[in-house]
């Protein structure tokens, strides 16, 4: 191989096969560890079920399909929250972002109550809407609306002044401002937004089962542990750690796609 060649793949970076034995290579150590201190009773199985226990128990409830059941029930207020409070943390962020008065109307307010625990509202939740759909729904759009709305709003303001003022110059109008303009200025900073907002939203979804709910792997993971069945607290917990590794996946697949025009540092 010449010198060149060498350059080229070196610049390229590692194949994706040797991506993914990276990616593997912490997980599957702590499994194996795992594995081997649980087999020799070093550690706890009540406490520290083996991976192959957890494995187990994810099968029956899979083939059983109480797993399918609760995760697509999980997955449509995860979705349904990450829309009603994702949605109009992107109006409002647009709203105060464009507008000064906007900003000094609504931002204190919004303020004040992002800084709310998101615990500390449960019990009004459950006052007001009761422990149907509707209070787990709000609890899951409140965590996701400050992601989306702070990072629309920094987006927006970080648009260099000067190309406001060409536009100004060339006649565009407010909506074609946002349109041509802003939107894409402020994609990046957008994007970030409906990660972290899809990721607390599967947050809240952990909270709002695991305190009232009857359906769900929040409430699959608390009957659980009343029964002490920790495999199946460890399986909870797993189906969560992918969704919102998948749902980040997909994010991140379509920002690359949006932002292709954007040369980024690689490492």
């Amino acid at each position: 191989m010449s010198n060149r060649t060498a350059a080229v793949h070196a610049a390229r970076g590692p194949g994706k096969a040797a991506t993914l034995g990276l990616a593997l290579l912490l997980p599957g150590s702590v499994l194996i560890l795992w594995q081997t201190l649980g087999h020799y009773g070093i550690i706890s199985e009540m406490l520290f079920p083996t991976p192959y226990t957890i494995g187990e128990s994810f099968w029956n409830l899979a083939v059983s399909g109480d797993l399918w059941v609760n995760l697509r029930i999980s997955a449509a207020r995860a979705l349904s929250g990450f829309v009603l409070g994702g949605g109009l943390g992107l109006l409002l962020g647009l709203l105060v972002g464009l507008f000064r008065r906007s900003e000094k109307l609504l931002d204190p307010s919004l303020q004040m109550i992002r800084m709310i625990p998101s615990l500390a509202v449960v019990p009004l939740f459950i006052l007001w809407f009761g422990i149907g759909e509707e209070s787990k729904v709000l609890l899951i759009a409140k965590g996701a609306f400050f992601p989306l709305y702070i990072n629309t709003f920094v987006g927006i303001r970080g648009v260099d002044n000067k190309l406001f003022e060409v536009t100004r110059v060339l006649g565009y109008s407010r909506l074609k401002q946002i349109s041509r303009l802003v939107l894409p200025a402020a994609l990046p900073n957008v994007v970030l937004g409906v990660r972290l907002s899809l990721g607390l939203s599967w947050l809240g979804l952990v909270v709002a089962e695991l305190i009232a709910s009857s359906s769900g792997i929040g409430y699959m993971m608390s009957d659980a542990r009343q029964f002490a069945d920790t495999p199946v607290v460890f399986v909870g917990i797993l189906v969560f750690a992918v969704a919102g590794l998948l749902s980040d996946t997909i994010v991140r697949l379509i920002e690359r796609r949006l932002l292709k025009w954007k040369d980024n540092f690689q490492g």
